[in-house]
């Protein structure tokens, strides 16, 4: 797994967390997986799929009762990354506040991620012997 021994690896608003509470209740299930998957105009696309139960690999975090499983796969693009649940005039859903996301098309649907080395911790970096 990927991560930093002490911080979660994502976290989630008041509002998400109520909504994942709500979602769990309503059908029963143990929580919510997050992912990414290859897709839409601008590469990558998120993922969210009930879970009844927490996969052997699955990042787990847990807030006010709500619970996240993160993909093994999806773990070094979600990092850091905020959960929100936003309701609007006209749409309501789950938004991602994702530091490592670079673009993302207009619908907001697809996003691209920075490359992998500018993903690295900053002191997990190694040096540029070019320079």
């Amino acid at each position: 797994m990927f991560g930093i021994p002490g911080k979660q690896a994502v976290t989630m608003t008041e509002a998400a967390a109520a909504q994942i509470c709500k979602l769990m209740a309503a059908k029963g299930h143990k929580g919510l997986r997050i992912g990414v998957k290859k897709g839409g105009c601008a590469g990558m696309e998120y993922t969210m799929d009930y879970v009844d139960e927490v996969a052997e690999h699955d990042e787990l975090v847990e807030e006010n009762g709500a619970r996240i499983m993160i993909a093994p796969m999806a773990q070094m693009f979600l990092f850091g990354t905020e959960v929100d649940y936003e309701v609007s005039l006209l749409e309501s859903g789950f938004k991602f506040n994702n530091p490592n996301v670079e673009d993302a098309c207009g619908c907001g649907e697809s996003i691209k991620f920075k490359g992998v080395d500018e993903l690295a911790l900053p002191e997990l970096k190694l040096p540029d012997n070019n320079a």
